[in-house]
Parts: C-alpha cells; sequence; structure tokens
C-alpha cells in the first residue's frame, strides 16, 4: 500500500497537477473491481438489458416490474439467511418442506380450527424454528453433513405435512379468511400490485447486513466458514452459531409461509418446494461460495434479483418459458465463474497489500 504524503503550503508546487484524480480514480476502479459484490452486479444489470430491450414495454411496466420484485422479495427472504448458514459452511435443504408445513400449519390453526390468527402464525413460525432447531442439533451432534441432514428433514417434513393435513382435515388444502389488519401486514398488495414482502424483504437485509458487518457474530460466521477448527481453537462457539443460524433459516421460511397463506387466503401441502435449490441459485449468484467463508448481503440481494428478473422476464419476450431453465443454468455457471475470478483479484489484492506492509 503506498502512502502519498500531502504537500505543505511552502512545498505545494505553483501549478496545478491532474495526476491525483486519475490516480484516485483508478484505485476507485481497481477496488471495485476486487468487490465480491460485483460479477453480481454484472449479472443483474445485464439481465435487466436484455429483458429490457426483449420484453419491451410490458416488462419495463409497473406490472411487470413488480411481477419480478414480488418473486424476489420472497425468494430474498428466505436466501438471506440461507445464505449466512452457506458462509458458515453448511446448507439448508429443508427450507421448501419448512414454508409448507408453515402455511398449513396457519390455515389449520386459524382457518380450519377457527383459532386466533395471532396463534396461527406463532405456530407455523415456530416450526420453522423448530425444524431449525433440530437440523442444527443433529449437523452439531453427529457430524454428519448438512446436505445429508436436511435433505432427510425435507423429506420427512413433507410426508408429515401430507400425513397430518389428511388426518385433520381430510383434504391438502385449507382456506383462511384474514383480518384486515393481519392483511395489511403480511398479504397487502401495495398500489395493487406490489406485495408488502418487499418492505419486509428490506427489513430483513438490513437486518442481517447489520449483524453480518457491524456485530461479532458476523465475524464468527466468517469464521465458521472459514475453518471451524481453528475458530473453535480461538473461542468461538461453533456448535451454538450454527445452530442459531438454521434456527434462522427455519424462520425466514416460515416466514414466508405465513405470508403466502395471509396473501393467497389459504395453504396447500405442495407450496415451496421451487424454493430448495432456487434459494442456494440465488444465493450462488451472489457470490457467497458453496466452500463457505465468503460472501454478502448486498451480493444475495443482487442474486435474488438477477434469478427473479430472469424467472419472470422470460414470459415478456414472447419466447417458450421452456428456455428459462436454460438461461438459469447457463446464468449460474457464468456467475459461479464472474465471481471466482473476482475473488480471486480480491484475495491476490488482500495478498499484495500484507506484503508490501511487512516490506
Amino acid at each position: 500500500m503506498t502512502v502519498h504524503a500531502t504537500p505543505t503550503p511552502a512545498t505545494r508546487p505553483r501549478t496545478s497537477s491532474p495526476a491525483p484524480a486519475p490516480s484516485r480514480e483508478r484505485r476507485s476502479i481497481g477496488d471495485l473491481a476486487r468487490r465480491s459484490e460485483t460479477g453480481a452486479l454484472i449479472g443483474t444489470v445485464g439481465v435487466f438489458i436484455f429483458f429490457a430491450i426483449f420484453g419491451g414495454t410490458q416488462f419495463l411496466s409497473v406490472g411487470g416490474t413488480a411481477s419480478w420484485l414480488n418473486v424476489a422479495a420472497e425468494l430474498g427472504i428466505i436466501a438471506i439467511p440461507v445464505s449466512l448458514l452457506m458462509i458458515a459452511g453448511e446448507l439448508d435443504l429443508s427450507v421448501g418442506s419448512v414454508l409448507a408445513a408453515s402455511s398449513m400449519t396457519l390455515a389449520i390453526v386459524s382457518g380450519y380450527w377457527g383459532g386466533p390468527l395471532i396463534l396461527g402464525i406463532l405456530c407455523a413460525l415456530a416450526v420453522g424454528v423448530g425444524t431449525g432447531l433440530i437440523n442444527g442439533l443433529v449437523v452439531s451432534r453427529t457430524k454428519v453433513p448438512s446436505f445429508v441432514v436436511t435433505l432427510a428433514s425435507n423429506f420427512a417434513l413433507v410426508g408429515l405435512t401430507l400425513g397430518l393435513s389428511r388426518v385433520i382435515t381430510g383434504t391438502t388444502s385449507v382456506n383462511i379468511a384474514p383480518d384486515t389488519l393481519t392483511k395489511n401486514i403480511f398479504g397487502q398488495l401495495i398500489a395493487g400490485q406490489f406485495e408488502v414482502a418487499i418492505v419486509w424483504f428490506i427489513v430483513v437485509a438490513a437486518i442481517v447486513a447489520w449483524i453480518l458487518q457491524m456485530t461479532k457474530y458476523g465475524n464468527w460466521i466468517f469464521a465458521i466458514g472459514g475453518d471451524s477448527e481453528s475458530a473453535r481453537a480461538t473461542g468461538i462457539p461453533v456448535a451454538r452459531t450454527k445452530i442459531g443460524l438454521f434456527m434462522a433459516s427455519g424462520f425466514g421460511a416460515a416466514f414466508v409461509g405465513v405470508i403466502q397463506t395471509i396473501l393467497y387466503n389459504g395453504a396447500q401441502v405442495s407450496n415451496g418446494q421451487s424454493f430448495v435449490f432456487n434459494s442456494i441459485i440465488a444465493v450462488v449468484i451472489g457470490g457467497v461460495l458453496l466452500t463457505g467463508g465468503y460472501g454478502s448481503v448486498v451480493g444475495v440481494i443482487l442474486g435474488t434479483l438477477t434469478f427473479a428478473i430472469v424467472n419472470q422476464g422470460i414470459y415478456y419476450t414472447g419466447w417458450n418459458s421452456d428456455w428459462a431453465s436454460l438461461i438459469l443454468g447457463i446464468l449460474l455457471l457464468a456467475a459461479v465463474l464472474m465471481n471466482n475470478t473476482f475473488r480471486k483479484l480480491a484475495l491476490s489484492s488482500g495478498a499484495k497489500a500484507i506484503s508490501k506492509l511487512k516490506g
């Protein structure tokens, strides 16, 4: 790192020199190129321009914007907690079944049984937090990979939800009639098109970004993902932190289940399974490494927006929607390659700075 001394009035040259400004500009561009979110930003801007051209005015309309923002909001509320787990080196494949189980819990308690809505919501959130607690305890105590544990809990919870729903209600779909206040908080359509989930998405992103960047827990998460044994040796409560992250992931999925149930005035057993891999795709596009120890909330937000734009934008082009999966597959591979490139730039820049300081 080169330090430039600022000249005093006695030594400052009389003729103005434009050199410092370009130097600062070059440094700022270089710093931007080495940030982990840069690849995700390029991807988001690129797909937006692509669909703005081929989707035309319909994609750029208020309705078109609402369509992908609504998808991004629901996906993002799940993807952000999932990203924290991935930064810590773990995976959660149970979010889809948690969403469905939470939705059906709310619909049965407050719809089929007629209980208070607040009770149904609390029971739904408890399902998510409880599932996360079980996942975290099993992973921490048995050392079985979280991929296997959460995949097993995903299938188990799907069967449990389906079986109990048929036993209790005799069907797999239950209606609910939320009151006005609950509808406004969880299921309102702002301006008739934008889900209130967008507001919740912003709130969740702000809280998690603050935790990740401004608190010791954020440092713990990165340290655990980088090397859990070293983190444990320095006194970080690795097991307790991971359990908390699994519970947060379950809470996020359950919260989206509550939002969907209130928004659509009912729940179905089949809801939520698309979120399992969609959340991971969005997180990876956002620059989070599957191996852990690297990522940011800003990158995940951009990855979520990119996924939502592609997911909805294909319908405005007039092309066959079957091509959406192909585009997502290509985008995922391109995002991983691009993010790896920017990550290497960031790491090489840090290594050079350290070597200069030592020298």
